[in-house]
């Protein structure tokens, strides 16, 4: 259990953890457009740092700076390595917000403000935790290391290379990383899975130019018409995505697993009308909805454009079209040969008068987790011990590329233990963190360190 004087630390602190939390979101740490912000972000996140007996400082990261810092107790104790990201979603459209969106304010139970529950709340919990420990718990249970981000958002295009360089540095015993959410109100959870994704553009050209399509109309392909056909071809008539292979590698669901999932308190119609939909529709027939979006691949189109798009009429046959499509991935999905199918499918479908482009805009390999370690079953104690609920284990749909990575070149499981909720409307206007998640994963975080010294000096490393 974690010591009285830890748990009444954070309770007596809770005015002065959300202040200086407030202070944090304050920096529009945007990272594809305010540089000058992440960078001012990190200085005062590496002097907080400095603050609470950590050293830490400021690393260039090939886009947005990253810090790194420590703490050291003793060599012979086990070492955590703690993952977040300081940059932010942009905040638009800033007039659906209820409050400014880097000005936060406590109203409702809820602090509000881009930023605070992904992922600057989040982790900030882990830094109160550190602090509690430094300053009412005689010292941290365990060795720390931390590794915050600055380029999160826009898919971590540096971080392969930055862990790569600093892997001696930042190795450990266990990582974390509090960058999620429960699975619902009352339920805390851990991941152990992530789907990967591969996303690409693809781009149709035709004419040199836009042309009349009275003139030439019936005598030149339309790049939109063939688009169109494209994307139409994508899915078969059982929701099944089209590209050849495409489910080679798909790593099958367990009975257990599907067994677990029926059992969790999810409603399909109520998820439904959450997103302001009268019925759930689209992906694969025979799987459930939960079924559909954590283990399941996928093919979505994103965005399309081509040709004319203002009021009224234009006549055109337009020179060129386009369409943004992510695939999302599971175990044991290779992203590359993903791609080089998608490549083929769109050579395939390119008719004659159009000439095709496929871009790749990302790739992220899909993560599988070990649920049985050391590491994990600290988690799910401290998650029980702070919210007095065992957490599911569950998957997520989305990708966190950095779990991939510290598991490819740190060789670590990291455990997925986050503390929003589904309401939080992450990169969406209104973003919001309840005070009981905030404060009940600051002494989550607090209990981990606990439990992983005592898993962890009976075990040995969790990998």
């Amino acid at each position: 259990m974690l010591p009285k004087a830890v748990s009444e630390y954070l309770e007596a602190n809770r005015d002065a953890h959300l202040a200086k939390l407030k202070e944090f979101i304050a920096f529009p740490s945007i990272a594809n457009s305010r540089p000058e912000q992440c960078a001012r972000c990190a200085e005062w996140l590496a002097g907080h740092m400095e603050s609470l007996g950590l050293s830490a400082r400021v690393e260039a990261g090939g886009g947005p700076p990253n810090v790194i810092a420590e703490a050291r107790v003793d060599d012979a104790a086990p070492t955590l390595l703690i993952y977040g990201h300081y940059d932010v979603q942009p905040p638009e459209p800033l007039d659906e917000w209820r409050t400014e969106p880097f000005d936060a304010v406590v109203t409702d139970r809820c602090l509000w403000g881009r930023g605070a529950s992904d992922d600057k709340g989040q982790l900030f919990a882990h830094l109160a935790a550190i602090e509690a420990w430094q300053r009412a718990g005689g010292g941290l249970p365990v060795n720390v290391k931390l590794l915050v981000e600055g380029a999160e958002e826009i898919g971590s295009p540096h971080m392969e290379a930055f862990l790569s360089a600093h892997a001696d540095e930042l190795s450990a015993d266990a990582a974390i990383i509090s960058d999620g959410e429960f699975f619902a109100d009352g339920v805390p959870a851990i991941t152990y899975a992530l789907r990967g994704l591969a996303y690409v553009e693809v781009t149709f050209r035709g004419p040199a130019a836009d042309i009349h399509s009275g003139l030439h109309g019936g005598a030149v392909t339309n790049p939109i018409d063939s688009l169109a056909r494209l994307v139409g071809a994508l899915h078969d008539a059982d929701g099944r995505v089209a590209l050849e292979g495409y489910y080679d590698d798909v790593l099958a669901l367990s009975d257990d697993e599907r067994r677990r999932w029926r059992e969790l308190p999810f409603d399909a119609a109520a998820y439904g009308r959450s997103l302001g939909l009268d019925a759930l529709g689209g992906g694969e027939a025979g799987f459930t909805p939960l079924e559909r979006r954590w283990g399941r691949p996928t093919l979505d189109c994103n965005g399309i454009v081509g040709g004319y798009t203002g009021e009224g009429s234009k006549t055109i046959i337009p020179a060129s079209a386009s369409v943004k499509v992510s695939m999302r991935l599971v175990p044991d999905q290779d992203p590359e040969k993903v791609v080089a199918a998608f490549r083929r499918f769109v050579a395939a479908h390119t008719p004659r008068g159009i000439a095709s482009e496929v871009k790749v805009n990302a790739e992220a390999r899909p993560v599988l987790l070990a649920a049985e370690s050391a590491a994990m079953d600290a988690g799910r104690a401290a998650l029980t011990e702070a919210f007095a609920a065992a957490p599911a284990m569950i998957r997520c749909g989305a990708s966190v590329p950095i779990t991939e990575l510290i598991q490819r070149l740190l060789g670590l499981d990291a455990v997925l233990m986050g503390f929003g909720l589904p309401d939080d409307n992450l990169h969406s206007p209104n973003e919001r963190f309840r005070l009981g998640q905030l404060f009940g994963g600051m002494t989550a975080c607090a209990a981990f360190l606990n439990r992983l010294r005592e898993g962890l000096t009976r075990g040995g490393k969790s990998g």
